[in-house]
């Protein structure tokens, strides 16, 4: 990996690394507006997507809980997706569908209101782009807390905007989604509705260390047509929680976690071919959500 040494150091110093996260993020380019647009002219093609904002939501932990300090440690906080919904088990962004007129609605009440969540030096980035790109990153952001709020109880009042990332289009649904990185501080209790199946929380050092790049070798339940590879490989990330079980990270959720460690920290992904390897069964009903596509098994 050529990654600078000082990096992962850099993951521990909480008012550094977010100062440098809000100047990445805010003087990279966006693709927002430009993605929106196309998917408006697309509206009545076949070529159509919806759109969905996602929070990346980071939260610090620090070393010494009995004061004050600015060393710690950073993680993500991502949810695990319940039995009920579609991709069953997979860890993702808290978020969801944009709904143009309640989302323009409540943008204005979060980015202009008496607690607004754009502040800093975020807020003064943001502003450097033009007045329709602001608008359409406030909206995904709206877009993002109102669906972390009704699927975690996150309050935008612990929420402290830090940028967009690229868009991100999915290859099994029609869906682009829109990421915008969050700070969560004193989030309170969080309460998952029946969309997750638990909330957790993954270190950001994590992708610093080899042994935890995995490759995921998905298989079809139904058998391939003659000529068709039987499973398709992805880059993943191998969680172990405290208990010792493991959650596997994979797909838009994983590539845009790197995409954020690429802008912000220099990172290079190691060769994850050559790291364990992953096996699931996928049923065709992994794309509604429902008890049987949640059949894996690990090598």
């Amino acid at each position: 990996m050529s990654i600078p040494t000082a990096a992962p150091g850099l993951l521990t110093r909480r008012e550094e690394f977010l100062a440098r996260v809000i100047e990445r993020l805010g003087t990279h380019p966006s693709d927002f507006q430009e993605t929106i647009q196309q998917i408006a002219a697309a509206q009545k093609t076949a070529l159509f997507r919806r759109a969905a904002g996602v929070l990346l939501p980071l939260v610090f932990r620090e070393s010494s809980p009995e004061r004050l300090s600015d060393e710690g440690e950073f993680y993500f906080q991502l949810i695990k997706r319940s039995p009920h919904v579609p991709q069953p088990g997979d860890l993702s962004f808290p978020g969801g569908m944009l709904h143009p007129l309640v989302d323009d609605f409540l943008r204005l009440l979060l980015i202009y209101g008496p607690f607004p969540i754009l502040r800093g030096a975020a807020r003064r980035y943001a502003a450097t782009r033009d007045r329709e790109a602001f608008r359409i990153i406030t909206l995904f952001l709206t877009n993002a807390l109102r669906e972390s709020w009704e699927e975690i109880r996150l309050s935008p009042c612990h929420v402290s905007f830090l940028g967009p990332l690229p868009t991100y289009s999915l290859t099994l649904f029609r869906r682009t989604i829109f990421p915008l990185a969050g700070f969560i501080e004193n989030p309170g209790l969080l309460r998952p509705n029946d969309e997750v199946e638990k909330i957790l929380k993954i270190p950001l050092t994590s992708f610093y260390r080899d042994e935890l790049i995995g490759c995921y070798a998905i298989e079809a339940a139904d058998q391939a047509e003659p000529g068709e590879p039987k499973s398709l490989q992805f880059p993943c990330l191998i969680h172990r929680d405290a208990g010792g079980g493991e959650e596997i990270l994979w797909g838009a959720t994983f590539n845009i976690i790197i995409r954020f460690l690429e802008i912000v920290m220099d990172y290079r992904l190691p060769e994850w071919r050559e790291g364990r390897v992953i096996r699931r069964t996928l049923h065709s009903d992994y794309l509604t959500g429902r008890l049987s596509s949640y059949d894996s098994f690990f090598s």
